[in-house]
């Protein structure tokens, strides 16, 4: 018996043991991705903030602008798409939303975001957009990959409509969950009107034929828990303005926007909260799991080679004294 249950542990052993790398390499690839149904709403402000009033034309300081971000998974586009791709595909519908102190409508740009559900790599698909217009994202957006690594990404931007490096800055600590610190910097560029303008009768074409354009640039910084590769903070320091043509009369230039855009208080407390807990499962895919079978696999076989040594020592000596039988004469 001891043989037999010696051979058994040593079968689980080595199927605990294999499965340990199986899990991390094999298994984990595979089975941690952002799902097709991920909706979140982000809130951020800028107090106090310069912004400009379309109907005078001027730049007035005001105590706070607020900026709504939506990031809401389309499921169908996601499935329609994978079919073509050959890889599980997470589309986003996204929607900056820009409100004044009144609340009323600043700015709106809705984009498309299409990329790999394990790698975040983005994923080139008819629809995908920043405010109507067709782009071909590289690098990544909004997220990065799980386990992060302390090194430069390329990021895209969708003010600018390009890329470029978002750069490793140090690792931190953040209400208690370590972090790595990137930071962007984009210069003055030219960029595109926005389709939607909050004042009646402006709109990208009318504001084109008077020759104003309109310049961006802003330094991007966050807060990337690793493991997971989400954000649990974020922040810009960010400016627009108009320059030159005849909508502006004899100036060269005026604000757009001008402030230092943070997540509110109440958001960065529940985007912490929710990191922690998608960390622990990412923990138990990378970590936890393939630890314990490696663990479980080593005490398995420990037990299997006691049991054979028990099974293998030699049969005990005869109890002293017994009585050996005597020898039965023989008769002649």
């Amino acid at each position: 018996m001891r043989r037999k249950a010696s051979l058994v542990l040593l079968a689980l052993a080595v199927f605990c043991t294999a499965l340990s790398p199986l899990m991390r390499w094999y298994g984990f690839p595979r089975l941690a991705k952002i799902p097709a149904n991920h909706y979140q709403t982000m809130v951020l402000e800028a107090t106090p903030a310069t912004f400009l009033d379309y109907g005078t034309m001027q730049a007035k300081k005001v105590g706070k602008i607020t900026i709504v971000q939506t990031l809401k998974g389309n499921v169908e586009e996601s499935e329609k798409i994978e079919k073509s791709a050959g890889r599980d595909v997470v589309v986003w519908d996204g929607l900056s939303y820009v409100q004044g102190p009144d609340g009323s409508m600043v700015s709106k740009i809705p984009e498309r975001y299409i990329f790999d559900a394990h790698t975040q790599e983005p994923v080139h698909a008819p629809g995908e957009m920043v405010d109507g217009d067709p782009v071909k994202r590289e690098g990544i957006e909004f997220k990065w990959p799980f386990l992060t690594e302390k090194r430069d990404y390329e990021y895209f931007d969708a003010q600018a409509r390009i890329t470029t490096p978002i750069h490793y800055k140090g690792t931190q600590n953040f209400r208690g969950v370590e972090v790595y610190y990137f930071e962007q910097t984009i210069p003055w560029t030219k960029v595109s009107m926005p389709k939607t303008m909050p004042v009646e009768g402006i709109t990208p074409e009318s504001v084109a034929k008077t020759g104003t354009t309109r310049w961006y640039t802003t330094v991007r910084r966050f807060w990337v828990e690793p493991v997971t590769g989400a954000p649990v903070y974020g922040e810009e320091i960010h400016k627009e303005e108009l320059r030159g043509g005849t909508l502006l009369g004899d100036r060269d230039k005026v604000t757009v926007f001008a402030g230092h855009v943070k997540m509110r208080e109440d958001y960065i407390r529940s985007t912490v909260a929710l990191v922690k807990s998608q960390r622990t499962l990412v923990l138990l895919l990378t970590s936890y799991l393939p630890w314990g079978f490696l663990g479980l696999g080593v005490a398995l076989l420990t037990l299997s080679l006691v049991l054979e040594a028990r099974g293998r020592r030699p049969g005990d000596p005869a109890a002293a004294g017994e009585r050996q039988p005597e020898p039965q004469p023989v008769n002649a």
